[in-house]
């Protein structure tokens, strides 16, 4: 009877542990795609860009479909008109409800040749302040009229203010300044009172200003169809500063490469080069988060167009970059897409570069090389950005889709 009692237990006891195990396992297999459904919620964009007659497909370590609502699949059919989806992971398990964009499929010819930059602000940027010598002792009058860095001051008197000798006229006879300031997009007035120096025997405001910027980078494609392009990936900022520079005017230049100083980890190399003496080869119309964006003046016929990816259709792996160490012309490097980011505006790709060329005579990304094309499965994907310090070998880039955008932007204030 000992026994009998003690098996009983024993199936009794086997019997509770498999529930248990079942009851964990059941758990396990509701919570795992929950908490995948969760990640790829915070991860995946909420519009995207479709083509025309297809759907939305994404590439992901696990499966996720693209189910359209009722309204989208009665408005599938009616051109360019939004539409939603909802992402469900395994087909099963909701993600979110994403906004689907049709468009047409936008060809675009991928460059990689360096261009200059010539920028005029429309206005002076505040980059620093200076001591003046006064009669009562140092001061500095224009942080004392509550002027701060990055400042750009567009108007005094009511005055226009469109350079460094605009303002220093403006400044010269010594009286009350009443200042027009653009502050983080919004205008601002400020009077600034200059003060008397013993030392240089003239009235001093305390300000060091600048009104242009200039630098090289690569242009990364234009549209055959209208000339409209863009270049370098991220804005032209001031090296004091750090603020995007804001746009009046400004040109593309023909630039020649003469030398690269190859870069370590902790200190970034960069392309060398001068500015040609031929005209400008286009106009400046946008200085963005994203590049610079503009038109040419000649389109360079016979390169051949590709088509841009949209960002759901670049995919980690090997890609190349167009780039240019030596003279005008544009070389392919082999590299490889090993991260993509979706959540942000411009960094949205990590690139490791792979080709010994590439590594040898630069040690990889380096100034100059910004806006560098990506090409990938034969599609225009994006532009290389930044350069890791740390490790040169490796860097950041934007989606085509998102530069792209800038360049629509830029072609309507035109």
């Amino acid at each position: 009877m000992k026994a009998f009692a003690a098996g009983r237990r024993d199936k009794m006891t086997f019997l509770r542990r498999f529930q248990l195990h079942l009851t964990a396992w059941a758990a396990a297999a509701l919570l795992l795609p929950t908490a995948a459904a969760l990640f790829y919620a915070g991860r995946l964009p909420d519009t995207y860009l479709i083509r025309q007659g297809e759907g939305l497909h994404i590439t992901s370590v696990l499966p996720i479909t693209a189910v359209p609502t009722a309204a989208a699949a009665q408005t599938a059919q009616a051109g360019n008109v939004p539409q939603t989806a909802s992402l469900r992971l395994f087909g099963l398990f909701p993600i979110k409800n994403v906004r689907m964009q049709p468009t047409e499929e936008v060809m675009l010819v991928p460059c990689g040749a360096p261009f200059g930059v010539r920028l005029l602000m429309g206005g002076v940027m505040v980059v620093g302040f200076g001591e003046v010598a006064g009669r009562d002792g140092h001061c500095c009058p224009a942080v004392d009229a509550g002027i701060e860095i990055g400042d750009i001051i567009v108007g005094v008197g009511g005055r226009e203010i469109r350079s460094t000798d605009d303002f220093r006229a403006a400044a010269a006879g010594g009286e009350a300044l009443s200042l027009t300031v653009m502050r983080s997009g919004t205008l601002q007035e400020l009077t600034l009172l200059p003060v008397y120096s013993v030392t240089q025997d003239c009235c001093q405001t305390g300000l060091w200003v600048r009104d242009s910027a200039a630098g090289i980078g690569t242009l990364t494609y234009f549209d055959p169809e209208n000339g409209h392009f863009g270049g370098l990936g991220h804005p032209i900022c001031d090296p004091d500063t750090g603020e995007c520079l804001p746009l009046a005017q400004g040109e593309a230049d023909v630039v020649t490469i003469s030398g690269v100083i190859r870069g370590q980890a902790g200190n970034p190399g960069q392309l060398q080069g001068y500015f040609a003496a031929d005209a400008p080869i286009g106009t400046l119309s946008c200085n963005s988060e994203a590049g610079v964006f503009g038109t040419l003046s000649a389109i360079p016929q016979d390169i051949p167009a590709v088509p841009m990816a949209l960002q759901q259709e670049v995919v980690t792996g090997d890609a190349v970059i167009l780039a240019t160490l030596d003279g005008t012309t544009p070389e392919p490097y082999t590299v490889e897409i090993t991260a993509l980011d979706y959540t942000s505006s411009t960094r949205n790709m990590i690139i490791h570069v792979t080709d010994p060329r590439l590594l040898e005579t630069a040690g990889g990304i380096v100034q100059g090389m910004s806006g560098s094309p990506v090409l990938q499965n034969g599609h225009l994907v994006g532009a290389v950005t930044h350069v890791f310090v740390s490790d040169p070998s490796q860097g950041y880039g934007i989606f085509a889709e998102h530069m792209y955008a800038y360049t629509q932007s830029a072609a309507n204030i035109e």
